[in-house]
C-alpha cells in the first residue's frame, strides 16, 4: 500500500474530490505525481493506449515514403488513391462487404472520422437553422461507450441521449431501441463493437436488428470498429473468408464504419483512421447540405468540405503506412491480430486474480456467453461505488477508471490491458490480495 497521507494530499492538491469529475487524463497525471512522491511504481490501467510495438512494416513503408519526397506535397483531401483502393480491399476482406475506393476517407485517427460525420449530420438534418431539441437533432449512444464522442456532440451542438445495454440485450435491445426511434428525435445511432469498455460484443442477429430499424426509421448507424477483429472467441484473421467481423452493414445501407489504425494495428501515434461510408450513404443527397454548401451529396460534403476545412486531408506518410498494412492483411502475408491477442492473455490473468479476491465482473457476459478476454474489461467490488473503487485501488498503486463517466448505469471500473507487462504480475496479485484483506466483504 502507497503512503496514504501522500495519496491523500495529492488527490485533494488536484481537487479530484470524490472522483466524479476526474478525466482519464486527470487520473493519469494523479498517478505520475504519485510515482514521482511515493518512489512506488502505479499499475497503470486507466487509460486506452496501445502498448505493443507497431509492424516493420508500416514503420518501412513511411520511412520509405518520406524519403521519396511526400512530405512536400499535400494529399488529397480524400485520401490518395493507395489507401482508398487498400481500405475497400480490407473491408471486403475481413467484414466480407463491398464499399467503393471512392467512399473509403483516411482521417486523423478515427477521432477526426468521428467528429466530421457528426458534423456531417448535424448539417445534413439542416440543424443549424434550428433551436436545440427541435427536428431530427439527437445520436443515440448505446452505452457505456467513448466520452470523447458525448463530448464532440456537445461541441457540435448535436443533441444526445444514451441506452445503457445492460439490461437490454438480444430482442431486447431491439424492441428498446424500436421504441426509442418511434418518437422521431434520433437522427443516427452509435456504438463500438467490441464495445469499449464492457468488451461485449453485438451478434449477428442484433446486427441485424438495428439494421433493419435504421431503414424502417431513416437513421444512421455509426459502427465504430476501433477493436477490429478483437473477439478473441473467433479467428477473424483470415482474408476472404468466415467468419467475418460482425457489421450491421449487411443489413442496412444507412451506415458508417470507422476503422481505426490505432489498436489492432498497433499505430495510435501516427494518427490514422479510415471513415467507410456505405455506397449510398455517399452519393445521397441532402437539401440542406445542397442549400448551404452547395454539395448535396454526404461523401461529397465530408470529403470535400468537412477534411479540407478540418485539416486538408491526412497525413501523406501515414496514409502510406496504413495502406501497406491493409494490403499486407489481405494478402495473407501479415496476420494483424497476432500480436494484440496479448491483450487478451493478459486481461485473462488479471481477471482471474480478482474475481479470486472477492471482485465481480459487472458487464459479465455475452448474450449467456461469457465474454471474450481483450483490451478492456469492467469490475467493481462489493460495498463501493465506482467512484469509491477508483480512489481506493489508488491507494495500492492501482490507476483505473470510473464507469459513471461512460454512461453506465452500473457501478464499477474499466480495466485497460494495455499497459499490464508480465513483469507486473506479482505485484499486481500482491497489491489485490492486500486490498481484499483491508477490505473484508
Amino acid at each position: 500500500m502507497l503512503d496514504k497521507n501522500i495519496v491523500s494530499s495529492t488527490i485533494e492538491a488536484m481537487g479530484l474530490g470524490d472522483f466524479s469529475q476526474a478525466t482519464i487524463r486527470d487520473i493519469q497525471t494523479l498517478s505520475r505525481q504519485l510515482e514521482e512522491k511515493t518512489g512506488e511504481p502505479i499499475i497503470h490501467l486507466e487509460m486506452g493506449v496501445p502498448g505493443l510495438k507497431p509492424s516493420e512494416i508500416a514503420l518501412r513503408a513511411e520511412q520509405e515514403a518520406l524519403q521519396n519526397g511526400c512530405a512536400t506535397q499535400y494529399p488529397p483531401n480524400g485520401g490518395i488513391p493507395r489507401i482508398k483502393k487498400a481500405a475497400s480491399e480490407f473491408v471486403k476482406a475481413f467484414i466480407g462487404v463491398d464499399i467503393d475506393p471512392l467512399c473509403c476517407v483516411p482521417t486523423t485517427g478515427s477521432m477526426q472520422g468521428t467528429f466530421a460525420t457528426f458534423t456531417a449530420i448535424y448539417h445534413a438534418m439542416g440543424l443549424s437553422s434550428l433551436s436545440l431539441g427541435e427536428g431530427r437533432g439527437e445520436v443515440l449512444l448505446i452505452q457505456p461507450g467513448f466520452p470523447v464522442q458525448t463530448t464532440q456532440c456537445d461541441v457540435i451542438g448535436l443533441g444526445h441521449v444514451g441506452l445503457d445495454i445492460h439490461d437490454y440485450r438480444g430482442e431486447a435491445l431491439i424492441q428498446k431501441l424500436d421504441e426509442m426511434l418511434s418518437e422521431g428525435n434520433i437522427n443516427s445511432i452509435v456504438y463500438s463493437n467490441p464495445n469499449n469498455p464492457s468488451w461485449v460484443c453485438f451478434t449477428e442477429e442484433e446486427l441485424k436488428g438495428i439494421g433493419e430499424l435504421a431503414t424502417k426509421y431513416d437513421v444512421l448507424v455509426l459502427e465504430d470498429l476501433a477493436y477490429f477483429a478483437m473477439d478473441f472467441r473467433k479467428d477473424l484473421s483470415h482474408p476472404y473468408q468466415a467468419p467475418y467481423q460482425a457489421t450491421v452493414a449487411r443489413y442496412t445501407d444507412n451506415y458508417v464504419l470507422w476503422i481505426s489504425g490505432s489498436k489492432a494495428f498497433s499505430y495510435a501515434g501516427q494518427r490514422i483512421g479510415v471513415t467507410c461510408i456505405s455506397n449510398k450513404l455517399y452519393h445521397r443527397v441532402y437539401p440542406a447540405l445542397q442549400e448551404k454548401f452547395g454539395v448535396g451529396e454526404f461523401g461529397n460534403f465530408f470529403t470535400n468540405r468537412l477534411m479540407y476545412t478540418l485539416s486538408s486531408g491526412t497525413t501523406h506518410s501515414v496514409q502510406i503506412a496504413m495502406a501497406a498494412l491493409m494490403e499486407a492483411a489481405c494478402d495473407g502475408s501479415f496476420n494483424f491480430l497476432n500480436d494484440v491477442k496479448e491483450y487478451g492473455r493478459r486481461a485473462r490473468f488479471m481477471k482471474d486474480v480478482l474475481l479470486q479476491n472477492g471482485f465481480y465482473l459487472v458487464y459479465d457476459n455475452d448474450m449467456g456467453e461469457a465474454l471474450a478476454d481483450g483490451f478492456y474489461f469492467t469490475v467493481c467490488y462489493p460495498g463501493m461505488t465506482g467512484l469509491e473503487l477508483t480512489r481506493a485501488l489508488m491507494y495500492y498503486g492501482i490507476a483505473v477508471f470510473p464507469l459513471d463517466t461512460m454512461g453506465s448505469t452500473q457501478q464499477g471500473v474499466r480495466i485497460c490491458t494495455s499497459f499490464f507487462s508480465q513483469a507486473q504480475q506479482p505485484l499486481f496479485q500482491e497489491r489485490i490480495r492486500a486490498f481484499a484483506a483491508d477490505n473484508k466483504i
